[in-house]
């Protein structure tokens, strides 16, 4: 029977499915990336505009370009370690990987180009540069974890720095945002840590002590911040007029600078005590989600708990950036960035997200 789906023709003498291309690019772990910028852009006092959105397709597209770069790299690894892997298995030409992950570089930088001008491509040119390094050169060095970190910290950072009405200057927004980027990127490291024992095991020390930092990861995501008058989360630097999913409410009532609020997504804000319980619920899912699985990894660490335990961390990346959002003061936002969890818990049963 002929074969009806979906490919992709590269050149006259290769079809490459969609389907494989979406395995190349581990499709559905890119909804861990549009979290980081929206934690950079809540703590930084940003709204969730077409801007925003642009910078969170560059940060998509780049995320997905260091998926198939690293396939592209470990073709010949893969072969002995994942012969199903789309490019060992034949079913993507090592190029084709290749050329995805140029053709996914130039489509992020574009894109952030086109959402936030010279500022945002002040970040992406260095994510972009830290992704091809890492897949290239450092990912089998003690260079490789920071490399990989400091990618996420920019993640956040592209949030913080979008331009716009009322944006604070650059420098000013990475000081807003400079803790939740530092928490994303510590939660980054010890994924990698436990990454490199994905396929013969760990030391049980490992899974010990990434366990004990994402434990302190989470307590220091849930320690409230105080807020300024327009929502921010940086008490003494001067505050822009705050955009309708930041403002906190005063005397009980939301105050809304937007004459077309989302509603449904962010509405009003709620009050400072709810605020503080979303945080410590995505915290606390953040830990269930990531730490349990870290726990079987102690009680066993072989091969496969340890994959377990990377593939929890990366989907647990979603509710520490939801905490992360409802702390910089956008709790409908991060009740929002919940939801994503489950569904992509659901599509990780079907293509592996690391």
């Amino acid at each position: 029977m002929k074969d009806r789906k979906a490919v992709v023709r590269f050149g006259s003498r290769s079809a490459v499915r969609l389907s494989d291309l979406a395995l190349l690019v581990r499709a559905p772990a890119a909804l861990s990336v549009p979290g980081d910028v929206i934690a950079g852009a809540a703590a930084a006092g940003r709204p969730l505009d077409a801007r925003t959105f642009g910078v969170i397709g560059s940060s998509v597209c780049l995320y997905w370009a260091g998926m198939a770069l690293n396939d592209y790299a470990d073709a010949t690894v893969d072969s002995v370690e994942r012969p199903d892997r789309p490019v060992p298995s034949g079913r993507v030409p090592r190029r084709t990987a290749l050329g995805v992950a140029g053709a996914l570089t130039v489509a992020g930088i574009g894109l952030a180009a086109a959402a936030g001008g010279r500022r945002s491509v002040g970040v992406a040119l260095p994510l972009a540069g830290l992704i091809w390094a890492y897949d290239l050169k450092l990912k089998s060095t003690p260079a490789g974890g920071f490399a990989m970190a400091g990618a996420r910290v920019l993640d956040v950072l592209a949030g913080a720095v979008v331009p716009g009405a009322g944006a604070e200057s650059v420098g000013v927004a990475v000081r807003r945002a400079a803790v939740p980027a530092g928490l994303v990127g510590v939660h980054t490291g010890t994924l990698m840590a436990l990454s490199r024992h994905e396929i013969g095991g760990a030391p049980v020390r490992v899974p010990g002590v990434t366990l004990a930092v994402s434990a302190a990861t989470a307590l220091a995501t849930a320690v409230p911040v105080e807020q300024d008058a327009s929502g921010g989360a940086a008490k003494g630097h001067r505050a822009a007029a705050a955009p309708w999913w930041l403002v906190a409410p005063r005397g009980g009532a939301a105050v809304r600078h937007s004459p077309a609020p989302l509603k449904g997504v962010a509405g009003t804000v709620p009050s400072k005590r709810f605020r503080t319980a979303l945080t410590a619920a995505g915290a606390l899912a953040y830990l269930g989600a990531y730490g349990s699985a870290q726990v079987r990894a102690v009680r066993k660490p072989s091969g496969e708990n340890v994959r377990r335990a990377v593939g929890a961390g990366i989907l647990g990346l979603m509710p520490l950036q939801a905490a992360l959002t409802a702390r910089g003061g956008a709790p409908g936002v991060a009740a929002a960035l919940g939801v994503v969890h489950p569904l992509a818990r659901r599509l990780a049963r079907r293509i592996s997200p690391t």
